[in-house]
């Protein structure tokens, strides 16, 4: 689904990522472990299309067909994530100003979605990951977990083919860290839909199907995850 090729990354004289080389396949969930430093949030901003590699290229293999990240203009990338990747990170990146609802129903307006279907929509998605009848709450209403699972289905909610999640259960206690990282999987490896997450626990990659670790903006190793 998404492959990079020799992708090499600077900030100033700092080299982020020293031409990195892989593929995240189709219902595959990918950890990217590794040092503070070492790359990986670099690494997932790159294959997301947040970023342009300096040199490299990123494919992706889309219903349009294959399309390299790096030679699309910004809008043309925007565009690409909202319709066909979602993001959840550690502080989920949600609008304290709306509710749980708007939160996931305004990414699907703004693909064209009519409000009325995408919060119909976001309803429907809040109920699979454990938030029904609490689509009227605001931000500060809800634990952290509650809002993390708000983020999960803001992420899925335009069927994302691909999820990239930054550090998401880095802020949540253990059982609540469990619960959102089942949710994920279900939602994206489960339906043939890929995860990439980054993370620092060796629990949650362990949950994993591969792990890749990354040292000095390199991958060091990559390995399966016996099931």
């Amino acid at each position: 689904m998404l492959q990079a090729f020799g992708v090499v990354k600077h900030y100033g004289e700092t080299v982020a990522l020293h031409s990195v080389t892989l593929a995240v396949l189709a219902g595959e969930s990918l950890a990217v472990m590794g040092p503070s430093g070492c790359g990986k949030s670099t690494l997932l901003q790159i294959l997301s299309g947040i970023t342009r590699p300096d040199s490299g290229d990123v494919l992706y293999s889309g219903p349009a067909g294959g399309q390299n990240l790096g030679a699309l203009d910004d809008d043309a990338r925007a565009a690409l994530r909202a319709r066909d990747f979602g993001f959840v990170f550690q502080q989920g990146l949600l609008l304290s100003e709306l509710t749980a609802a708007e939160n996931v129903a305004v990414p699907l307006m703004l693909t064209g979605t009519s409000s009325r279907d995408a919060v119909a929509r976001a309803g429907q998605l809040l109920a699979q990951v454990g938030l029904g009848g609490l689509d009227a709450r605001r931000l500060g209403q809800l634990s952290g977990g509650q809002a993390q699972r708000v983020a999960i289905a803001r992420a899925i909610a335009s069927d994302a083919r691909v999820v990239f999640a930054d550090e998401p259960t880095g802020a949540l206690d253990s059982r609540t860290a469990t619960e959102v990282l089942e949710l994920l999987l279900v939602h994206t490896a489960g339906q043939q839909r890929a995860l990439v997450i980054v993370t620092h626990d060796e629990s949650v990659a362990a949950r994993c199907g591969r792990i890749i670790r990354m040292s000095d903006g390199r991958v060091v190793s990559d390995v399966q995850v016996a099931s």
